[in-house]
């Protein structure tokens, strides 16, 4: 009797610490989620202000845009380049790059992409841009998002909110809609969902509904780059 008490203790103490083992490998499968203070300081690094510039060097128009490869791709909204002579990229540790070389610029859809020159190891420490993972899946109705951008050049702001819609036709193109703050300025910044991945970039806000704005897909980004 004794045995078999052992043996049915040894057998639950077996599945249990299966068990255990199954659910340390399904937590370990999923994706950490952040709150905004995680976001933004997970994300700043990756975030630069854009000057577009005139042929005299005078300010044409201000943006944001986000560094998308350890090599210097980035992305953010056509508009922001507003056909400027130059442009040049202001971090917030500082780092001022340029020329920064347009790739490709879809009026269609917003969206462009950029190469920012390549860093000076010797007077940064660094050789690589710190970069945004890109989303793979399409976001869905009611995911809390985040946006970062620069109303002014020393003043990089997050704010927080959700997905309105996650795919709106508006004025013949698809657009992500969220209840994320975007003021002047943020144009071209990111979008990140919770898990710290780039879910769309700014493009504007919808003037028919109060305090929802337009957010270009990940999906125009990834047909921008195969384009280029």
């Amino acid at each position: 009797m004794r045995k078999k008490v052992m043996a049915a203790g040894l057998g639950m103490l077996l599945l249990l610490l299966g068990g255990i083992g199954f659910f340390a490998k399904a937590n370990a499968d999923e994706a950490a989620v952040y709150n905004a203070e995680d976001i933004y300081e997970r994300s700043e690094a990756a975030v630069f202000y854009i000057r577009a510039l005139n042929n005299d060097g005078a300010l044409k128009a201000t943006g944001t845009g986000v560094v998308v490869s350890p090599e210097g791709v980035a992305v953010t909204a056509c508009h922001v380049l507003s056909d400027a002579a130059q442009l040049e990229g202001v971090f917030n540790n500082g780092l001022i790059v340029s020329p920064i070389e347009v790739l490709n610029c879809d009026e269609q859809t917003d969206a462009a992409l950029l190469k920012l020159p390549a860093l000076n190891e010797g007077s940064q420490g660094i050789a690589e841009y710190p970069a945004l993972p890109l989303r793979e899946t399409a976001v869905k109705h009611g995911e809390k998002v985040f946006a970062i951008g620069y109303p002014m050049k020393d003043t990089p702001i997050i704010t927080e909110g959700i997905v309105n819609s996650p795919n709106a036709e508006i004025n013949g193109r698809g657009r992500i809609l969220t209840s994320a703050q975007i003021v002047s300025g943020m144009s071209g910044g990111p979008i990140i969902d919770k898990y710290g991945r780039l879910t769309g970039i700014i493009s504007g806000s919808l003037k028919t509904m109060n305090n929802i704005h337009l957010v270009i897909p990940i999906n125009d980004l990834r047909s921008l780059q195969s384009a280029s």
